[in-house]
C-alpha cells in the first residue's frame, strides 16, 4: 500500500514537470529564464548579475520556499490518492450532453462547419470559459471569509518561485479540480451536441494553443520575484507577472487587485485590475508586520479551525434573533 502510493506520487510530481499541459513543464520553466534574463539585461543589469539574481538562494532556500517544496510532496501523495474519485470532466460532459438532449432533441443541429473554424471556436471558447471560472473562483476565494482561510495559505508565501504555484491547501485544490472539470465538461458536451465528432482542440504538444503560448511567455515568472511588466495598454488586456506579484503584495491599496490568470478584462469589468508598479519593490505575505507561519500543521489544520470559527459564527448569527428592545443605557460601554 505505501510503496503503491510512493509509486503514485512521483508519478504525479514527474507529470507536473513533464506534462506540457502542466503550467511546471520543464519546457515552460525554461523558456521563463530566458525570458527573465532578457529582462533583466534589457533593464541595464550584466548577464552573470542577472542570472545570479534569479537564481538567489535567499529566494530559493528561504524558509517559505522550502515550506512550498515540502506542501507539493504531501500534496502530490494526497491528490495521487483522491484522483480517482474526484469528479471528472467525461462525466460531466456525458451528464450535460443527456440533459442537452432531453431539453432540445436526441439529435443536435449538426452544424456544418470547417473543421478549422470548429477547432477554432472550441479553442476559444473553452479558453475563454476557463479563464473567467478561474477568475470568478479566485475572488469568492478572497470574498469569501471561510473560503479566505484555505486561500491564505497561498498567500502566505513570504518568498515566490514557480513552485510556489503549487502551495496550496488540498481544499482549494479540490474547488479547482472541480471547477476545471465543470469547464471542460460543459464546452466538450456543448459542442459535441452542436458538431457531433467534429469537435478537435488547437493544440501545441497536446497543451491547448492559447495555454501554451502564454506559459512560454513566462507565466511561471508570475510566481517570482522578477517584476516583469507590459506596456499599460497590454496591461489591460493580459495579466503580467508583475501584476500578480502585486496581488501578492502586503500592502492595503494592493488588496484584492488582479485576480485574473490571464485575461485582464474581468478584472476591468470587476474594478480590480491594479496596473504594475515598476519602480515600487514589494514585499510578500498577509501581513507587513507579522511574519507567516510555514510549518505543515499550521498551513494544513489553522484553516479548517479558522473556516469553522466563521462558519459557526455565521450561522449563530442567523439563529439569534436580534433584540429590538431599546439598550440599557445604565450598562457602560468600554472602548479600547
Amino acid at each position: 500500500m505505501i510503496e503503491s502510493l510512493q509509486i503514485d506520487s512521483i508519478s504525479f510530481i514527474s507529470a507536473l514537470f513533464l506534462d506540457p499541459r502542466k503550467r511546471l513543464f520543464i519546457g515552460y520553466l525554461l523558456a521563463a529564464i530566458l525570458v527573465a534574463l532578457a529582462f533583466l539585461t534589457l533593464r541595464g543589469m550584466a548577464l552573470p548579475h542577472a542570472f545570479r539574481t534569479l537564481f538567489s538562494r535567499k529566494i530559493w532556500f528561504s524558509k517559505s520556499a522550502r515550506a512550498d517544496y515540502g506542501l507539493l510532496v504531501v500534496n502530490s501523495a494526497l491528490f495521487s490518492m483522491l484522483a480517482p474519485v474526484l469528479l471528472a470532466k467525461l462525466t460531466v460532459a456525458t451528464l450535460i450532453y443527456q440533459l442537452l438532449q432531453t431539453t432540445w432533441g436526441a439529435s443536435g443541429p449538426q452544424l456544418v462547419w470547417p473543421s478549422a473554424a470548429i477547432a477554432a471556436s472550441f479553442t476559444l471558447f473553452l479558453f475563454l470559459l476557463d479563464d473567467f471560472a478561474r477568475y470568478l473562483l479566485h475572488r469568492l476565494l478572497h470574498t469569501v471569509p471561510w473560503l479566505w482561510a484555505f486561500h491564505k495559505v497561498h498567500h502566505s508565501a513570504e518568498t515566490m518561485t514557480p513552485l510556489t504555484v503549487l502551495r496550496t491547501h488540498p481544499i482549494e485544490g479540490v474547488l479547482f479540480s472541480l471547477r476545471g472539470a465543470l469547464v471542460q465538461g460543459l464546452c466538450i458536451a456543448l459542442f459535441v451536441y452542436l458538431f457531433d465528432d467534429q469537435v478537435d482542440l488547437v493544440t501545441v504538444l497536446g497543451a491547448s494553443v492559447i495555454v501554451f503560448a502564454f506559459n512560454v511567455a513566462g507565466s511561471n515568472l508570475r510566481h517570482s520575484h522578477i517584476a516583469l511588466f507590459y506596456w499599460p495598454w497590454l496591461e489591460r488586456i493580459f495579466i503580467s507577472p508583475a501584476q500578480h506579484q502585486i496581488h501578492h503584495s502586503v500592502e492595503p491599496r494592493h488588496f484584492d487587485k488582479n485576480f485574473g490568470a490571464i485575461l485582464a478584462i474581468w478584472d476591468r469589468l470587476g474594478g480590480s485590475l491594479h496596473l504594475s508598479e515598476p519602480a515600487t519593490k514589494l514585499q510578500f505575505g498577509i501581513s507587513r508586520e507579522q511574519k507567516a507561519d510555514h510549518r505543515f500543521s499550521t498551513l494544513y489544520l489553522t484553516p479548517f479551525i479558522e473556516s469553522y470559527r466563521l462558519i459557526k459564527q455565521r450561522f449563530l448569527a442567523k439563529a439569534i434573533p436580534k433584540k429590538q428592545n431599546k439598550p440599557d443605557l445604565t450598562q457602560k460601554t468600554i472602548y479600547k
